[in-house]
């Protein structure tokens, strides 16, 4: 069910999670300035991180008019609040004026809100949109979230095929903690999924050394934040090349792993190969750092070579895989 507009000044719930998220938007409500959150530790050592009321203001109106989302938006909450995305949930709708449904975060939030319910807005990680794709009940409901906002983790090949599909607007986001959820947005569907990102309102950009991006603006509190994330800017939009931390040398050529592990992923849903796979490298006399590609289980009607043939169109002889390693086990 949507929140009460009053919902911050009634009584706290005795649903421990609802309870949570009265006491914040109560702060919220308040007055108070300064909030104090975790990271989510997916780059590094989760650390305590201070964020002003400016800051998160900045970035629910920049938020509000990339997507278009005015007064009386119903947003369905089932991010964590805990965390960056799910408390600038809360901040949206209060910023907003938004309707709110908050659930408790699951793997498919749609078991858990009301038959019938629409939204116009709804924020994820890729697993929870997977959950609903993959459940009878709720595969054909997945109209009724609005626009869907993905964060959190990369959207797999299998997935984005998926997501091609719908007939709502599908964003992967980038952002972090330290820039108050996302900076950026790419569409990944209607008409087509775009590769670049584009930069919200009020951000500033551009790259270190390495090649890797950087950010200021009001939602940073005007300090820079560096990123590990290689990237290649053109105006105010940015395709993402990989970690910089995840790049070996072969043979001296540079081969981001994550541009490989893209390029694999597209072959294996072309070729309906559901095997989970990574590349690495192992130690080479000739090489340094030989490529590899890691197939777990036993490959089902396609052969390595065929699957080699297909990367090889992909990407370039220097960046396919040199050898192919099948990891097998039983479980007694």
């Amino acid at each position: 069910m949507f929140l009460p507009a009053d919902f911050w000044e009634r009584p706290r719930p005795q649903d421990v999670y609802l309870g949570k998220a009265h006491d914040f938007m109560c702060k919220w409500k308040s007055g108070e300035t300064k909030f104090t959150l975790h990271t989510s530790g997916s780059t590094g050592t989760p650390k305590p991180i201070v964020l002003t009321r400016k800051q998160m203001i900045t970035s629910a109106l920049a938020t509000g008019k990339a997507l278009d989302l005015g007064a009386g938006t119903r947003a369905l909450v089932c991010l964590n609040i805990e965390y960056i995305a799910g408390l600038m949930m809360l901040v949206r709708g209060m910023e907003l004026n938004w309707q709110l449904c908050i659930t408790e975060p699951a793997a498919n939030p749609l078991l858990l809100t009301e038959e019938g319910a629409q939204f116009d807005f709804t924020a994820l990680v890729p697993m929870q949109l997977t959950s609903i794709f993959e459940n009878s009940e709720t595969r054909d409901k997945v109209s009724t979230l609005g626009k869907i906002l993905l964060g959190g983790a990369p959207v797999y090949a299998g997935l984005q095929v998926q997501i091609a599909g719908l007939e709502v607007p599908v964003y992967q986001s980038y952002g972090m903690t330290e820039t108050v959820s996302h900076i950026a947005l790419r569409r990944l569907n209607c008409p087509e999924e775009e590769a670049r990102y584009t930069f919200l309102p009020g951000i500033f950009s551009g790259t270190d050394e390495r090649g890797c991006l950087f950010v200021s603006g009001d939602v940073t509190n005007g300090e820079v934040v560096q990123t590990n994330d290689l990237v290649e800017i053109e105006g105010n939009t940015f395709q993402w090349i990989g970690r910089a931390d995840n790049v070996i040398n072969s043979g001296g050529v540079k081969i981001v792993l994550d541009k490989i592990d893209t390029a694999v992923a597209a072959v294996f849903a072309r070729l309906n190969i559901a095997n989970a796979h990574f590349t690495w490298w192992q130690p080479d006399q000739k090489l340094g750092q030989k490529l590899v590609l890691v197939i777990e289980g036993e490959l089902q009607s396609v052969s390595e070579n065929s699957i080699m043939e297909e990367i090889r169109k992909q990407v370039s002889a220097y960046e396919t895989p040199k050898h192919t390693y099948k990891n097998t086990y039983r479980q007694d």
